[in-house]
Formats: C-alpha cells, sequence, structure tokens
C-alpha cells in the first residue's frame, strides 16, 4: 500500500475522518506510540491509465525499437536515440545502454521483445533511490519551503499537496511568500479557500517578513505544517535567488530546526533544463525532495533517470539522491501522486 506521507501527530483524528480540520485538538495529550497508519489511498488503477496516457508518446517510441527480429547493434543504436529523445540525457542514456547489454548477456535473452522487460527493470532500479515518503510530525509544525521557476506549476502544486495534507487529518497553513508575481496571493488565496485552510500573505510584503509571520503563526495556532510559497525565478536571476537563501535563514530565525523541507517543482515538459534547475536550486537551498509535474501532453519523462544518475553522484559525494516525493500530471487535484520507479517505467515503456 502506498500513502501520500507517514504523519507522526499528536491527537491525530480516527484514520476514517473525511473532515477537513484546519486546526489541531490543544486537549489531545501527546502520543508515545508508533506512528498511526494512515488512511488507504485511491486506487492507483486510474492513475496508472492518466500517467500511461502522459508518457504515450515516450512509450510509443520505445517500444518500436523492440519490434525487430534480433538483438544487434542496430538495435541498440535506435534505443539510444529513443532515450535521447525521451530526454535522459547522454550520461543516463549511456549508463542505461551499458546496464542493458549485461542484463541480456546475464540472462541469455535472444527476443527484442523480452529486452522492453529488461530495460524497464534497468531504469525502475535506477529510479529506485528517487522514492521516499514525505514524512510530517517530528516537528510540530513541520515547515516545507516550495521554490521554482515560474510557470512549472508552483502554486497549483502547492494546493494540490495542501488538499492530501488536510484529507489526512493534518492541519496546513499556507504562506504567501510569492510578492513578486502578480496574482500569486490571491492565486494561493484559492486555494486555501478550497481547501478550507488558513493563509498568511500581505500585499507587496517582503517575502522573508510574510514566512517568518507564517512560521510564527503556525506554531502559536498548533498547525502540523506550514507550506511557504516563494517567488517563482530562474537560477539565473541571481538577486532572487539570494531572496530565497533569505527566506531560509529567517525561516531558521523563526524556528531553529526549519526548514524542515526544501522541495523543488520542476515542469517535465523542459528536459534537461529540469536537471539545470535541480543543481542550481540545490546548491542555493540544498533541497530535500522534488515534485515533477505536467507529466502530460508532450512531456517525455526521461529527464527522471538523469536526476537519477546525478544523484548517485551525490551521493557518492557524502550526500544522498533528491527524492521525488510526487509527480503530476494535470491540472486536477487527484493528477498528484506519489513516485514509484517500477510504475514511472512501466508508463515510461507503454
Amino acid at each position: 500500500m502506498f500513502s501520500f506521507f507517514k504523519k507522526k501527530i499528536a491527537g491525530q483524528p480516527d484514520a476514517n475522518a473525511t473532515g477537513h480540520s484546519t486546526t489541531s485538538d490543544a486537549n489531545a495529550p501527546p502520543s508515545e506510540a508508533a506512528p498511526k497508519q494512515m488512511p488507504a489511498e485511491r486506487p492507483r488503477a486510474n492513475w496508472m491509465a492518466r500517467l500511461g496516457q502522459g508518457l504515450r508518446r515516450t512509450g510509443q517510441t520505445l517500444s518500436t525499437v523492440f519490434t525487430g527480429t534480433q538483438i544487434d547493434d542496430a538495435l541498440y543504436e535506435e534505443l539510444e536515440t529513443a532515450l535521447l529523445m525521451a530526454d535522459a540525457g547522454v550520461q543516463a542514456t549511456e549508463y542505461l545502454l551499458a546496464d542493458l547489454k549485461k542484463r541480456v548477456k546475464d540472462t541469455g535473452t535472444t527476443e527484442p521483445s523480452a529486452v522492453k522487460a529488461l530495460l524497464a527493470a534497468s531504469i525502475a532500479d535506477l529510479l529506485k533511490p528517487l522514492e521516499k515518503t514525505l514524512t510530517i510530525g517530528a516537528h510540530k509544525p513541520t515547515i516545507i519551503m516550495v521554490a521554482g521557476v515560474n510557470g512549472a506549476g508552483k502554486t497549483t502544486s502547492i494546493g494540490k499537496l495542501t488538499r492530501h495534507l488536510s484529507d489526512s487529518g493534518a492541519s496546513v497553513l499556507l504562506a504567501a511568500a510569492d510578492t513578486f508575481r502578480a496574482a500569486a496571493r490571491e492565486q494561493l488565496a484559492v486555494w486555501a479557500t478550497r481547501n478550507t485552510v488558513e493563509i498568511v500573505g500581505q500585499e507587496g510584503g517582503d517575502p522573508a517578513s510574510v514566512s517568518f509571520d507564517a512560521v510564527t503563526a503556525g506554531r502559536a495556532r498548533g498547525k502540523d505544517v506550514v507550506l511557504v510559497d516563494t517567488a517563482g525565478r530562474l537560477p539565473t536571476q541571481l538577486h532572487l535567488m539570494e531572496e530565497l537563501k533569505k527566506i531560509k535563514r529567517v525561516v531558521q530565525k523563526a524556528e531553529s530546526t526549519a526548514p524542515h523541507e526544501v522541495l523543488l517543482v520542476i515542469d517535465g515538459n523542459t528536459g534537461q533544463n529540469a536537471l539545470a534547475q535541480v543543481k542550481a536550486f540545490d546548491e542555493t537551498l540544498g533541497l530535500t525532495g522534488l515534485i515533477v509535474t505536467k507529466l502530460d501532453g508532450t512531456a517525455k519523462g526521461g529527464v527522471l533517470a538523469a536526476i537519477a544518475l546525478w544523484g548517485q553522484s551525490r551521493a557518492a559525494a557524502g550526500g544522498s539522491a533528491v527524492p521525488v516525493y510526487f509527480i503530476g500530471v494535470g491540472e486536477a487535484v487527484e493528477d498528484l501522486e506519489t513516485f514509484s520507479a517500477q510504475e514511472f517505467a512501466d508508463a515510461l515503456l507503454g
């Protein structure tokens, strides 16, 4: 069974509750028990259908490679081209081809059609370190900073994440710290109203000040989660990237252990540019997780292989891979789901 996150919150409502509570039970005693089981997730069959449809172009291109009659250099050359077209990047493509050839040799596979399953297994194994469960409740409130370039779907993703958290009984406070973009505060306010949660913001206010006020308010009001929506920016906008650092410093002043999560929202349509964004924002903020959006239409999805390979080098240097907590395929609230390496590999190969 999959879950959106593991939650360790004192006074948690019954797992069968469906209300969207925005306040915590102040009289509930602290719990010393193990984390309680979250409500069962929606069936993922419909989700897999939507994900498969979103990655249909890539799946068709890759599947065509395995329709030949023999496993030879021509097959691997076609596969190389297909993986590059899927935005896997040169290094990840070379890695997958080398791993696939080893699997073919080790298993004695002779039919091209059987190579497809081996490639799916290779991709799933590469992506496996990106699987991680978002955990909240170890701190109250859990402070989550969310960053991303303009147009990546950052604010919409925050709205969807808010819904998932609220549906599971967590009280959420939103911080409208995206004060640069016109109507950003209003857009977030719409999500706050839709999800029946509180929001802290001020028109034209300083992003760091808004973030500080939100963290302080979240602690005073007993909220479980504070989601901080930062301004969209490009990694090349150095003054805005410095503003992100300032927001993080100010959040730490309000809560010494915060932020507890620093998430980056990336657009699945941007190909290798998404990897460049991950590297740049990680250098600035120290990322703890990713949300990959818009894996529909023209999205190719192979960039996750490149991100996973970069994660290996990050781990080798003493760090760890930056996990993909959620992926999205559309605008509806149910179009954001937890990431599964095997599901993604299967969808990628059609």
